[in-house]
Parts: C-alpha cells; structure tokens; sequence
C-alpha cells in the first residue's frame, strides 16, 4: 500500500514538476515571455528605425531632385567688436534657382566661410519666388527694380541676344534660367542692393495668360488690342504656355 500511495502520490508530483517549469518559471515564462518581449522591442525599434530611414531618405531624394542652381555672389569679411576685442566671420551671398523660372536669394553669416555659404544658400531656397517666361528664355516684358540707391532696368530681347548683364545680375539670370535679356543697373554697385533691386523687378512680372484670367477675356482678345489680326493672335496665344 506504501509503494503503491507513493508511486500514486510520487508519479503526479513528478509530473506536476515536469509540467510546472514549462509552464511557468521555465521556458514558458523565462524565455518566452522575455523572448517575445525582446522581439516585440526590436520589432517596435526596427519599425522606428525603419520609419526614420524613410522619411530622411525622402528628404534626401527630392533635395537631390530639385537640382537647383547655386551661385556665389559675394563673400566679405566682417567683424563684431566685443569685449575682448574683436571676432571676425564672413558673410556669403549666395542665388539659387531652378532654371525653369524659379529663384531666391539669401545671405548668412558665420566664422568659416563654408558655414556662411550653406546658411545662405538655405535662406535663400526658403525665399524663391516664381518669374512668367516667355518661351522659356526671356521676360514678357521690361520692368524697372528699384532698392536703396540701387536702379535696375530689364528688358526682354530676342533669341539670340544672350544675357548682357554683369556682376549679381549675370547670377540672377543664369539660375532663373533666362537666355536673352538686357539689362542696365544704375545708382550703387553694392550687390546686395542689386540684388534686391533685381529681385523688385522680376516679381513684377505678368504674362498675357494672368492678365486675360484677371480681366475675365481671352488671351487672343489682349494680343488683338496691338493690331495683330486674328489668325496671327490665336497662334500666339496658342504659344503662350504661361
């Protein structure tokens, strides 16, 4: 009867203590639920991980997309007296575009001139406006630009001319993506000046399709008013893409 109570007690408790680690402490407990929840944060970290390459990835590809044009205008050396004397930086003047008819300029400051140079020319991506072409090479019109003691005149030209334009103005043009223009600045030599001063007068800008949605006619109907017979206005009109 001992024997049998005991291998009737004994055999439960064995099984009892073979099933209970597995379960429980063993295996079950200790490495499944610390396996999982080691899986589930390197799941969750391999998610965030992977969330962050894309985004800045993303970043990466429209940046190199874009492929916009910079130009370096003007670089000077300043300082900033403090008490100790004086500490000295440079300051860039950077333009950038898209040569389809797209530009902005900025400027920055900094104690190396590369630091300078990318402050400005991420200013300057932040500023860009948008100028009417025409045909994609020229403005639709003149127009006169005007900052401080700087005076600026643009005219449109034919194919052909090039860009007559020197200094901070060349730079402008080049980025906008304009082939044929004539330029004239009078007043101050200051680039910084000149550049606003050309940047006044491009803004200024229209073409015959925004004049013709803002006075409710048709482009053709604008392009008539300067004699042009029908046939020869529609062709134009057809022409204009902007």
């Amino acid at each position: 009867m001992a024997d049998e109570n005991t291998n009737e007690v004994v055999a439960p408790v064995e099984g009892a203590e073979a099933t209970a680690p597995t379960e429980g402490r063993g295996p079950g407990r200790g490495r499944g639920n610390r396996g999982g929840g080691g899986g589930n944060r390197n799941d969750r970290g391999g998610g965030r991980g992977g969330r962050r390459d894309d985004r800045r990835g993303g970043n990466r590809d429209e940046d190199q997309g874009e492929e916009l044009i910079e130009k370096l205008v003007h670089i000077n050396r300043v300082s900033k007296t403090v008490k100790g004397g004086k500490r000295f930086g440079f300051a860039a003047l950077v333009v950038v575009g898209d040569g389809k008819g797209r530009a902005g300029f900025g400027h920055g400051k900094a104690r190396e001139v590369p630091e300078a140079i990318s402050k400005a020319t991420a200013a300057a991506k932040k500023a860009m406006v948008r100028v009417p072409l025409k045909e994609g090479r020229t403005l639709h019109h003149d127009g006169l630009g005007h900052f401080g003691a700087g005076k600026v005149t643009v005219r449109s030209a034919p194919a052909g001319t090039g860009i007559i334009a020197g200094g901070p103005m060349r730079a402008v043009f080049e980025s906008l993506g304009v082939a044929d223009v004539v330029t004239k600045s009078n007043g101050t030599s200051n680039p910084y000046n000149m550049i606003r001063a050309t940047f006044a007068a491009l803004v200024e800008q229209t073409s015959p399709k925004s004049v013709a949605q803002r006075r409710g006619k048709k482009v053709a109907d604008l392009l008539r008013r300067g004699g042009a017979s029908a046939d020869v206005a529609q062709a134009d009109a057809e022409a204009i893409a902007e």
